[in-house]
């Protein structure tokens, strides 16, 4: 089995200690719920996991409604730009979802640090400049 794969089965379990999830992870996990499920199906998946970890770590104000649905958003639109197989894979062409920059093109500061933002995804409050 592959290893995103078992860690996004410890997520929807509750049991993945908190301190084995970083970004590449959680961006990594995403990609394989997103393989598995319908967008909204993955999108719930993700989204309950991410409480239960945040829970489990005593930190449930971290859990962030717009930040996760803002990549799920990012990362299945990449996925139908540049299908790939493997989670890997994905994470080597999509270096930008790594380092976040693409919330600072489309959120404001004020926006991500709003108590809404963290409790219901709001759409991107910027416009991305045109090409």
């Amino acid at each position: 089995m592959r290893p995103y794969r078992q860690t996004l089965l410890a997520i929807d379990s509750g049991t993945l200690n908190p301190a084995d999830f970083d970004h590449q992870t959680h961006v990594a996990v995403a990609f394989e719920a997103l393989r598995e499920d319908d967008f909204f199906t993955a999108s719930k998946r993700i989204a309950d996991g991410l409480k239960r970890l945040t829970i489990s770590a005593g930190v449930p104000e971290k859990f962030h409604a717009t930040i996760t649905q803002a990549y799920m958003c990012a990362i299945a639109e990449a996925m139908h730009v540049s299908p790939v197989e493997t989670a890997e894979e994905f994470l080597a062409q999509n270096a930008d979802l790594l380092a976040g920059g693409f919330l600072k093109i489309r959120y404001s500061q004020a926006c991500l640090t709003s108590e809404l933002a963290r409790r219901v995804p709001l759409l991107p409050d910027r416009v991305p400049n045109a090409a």
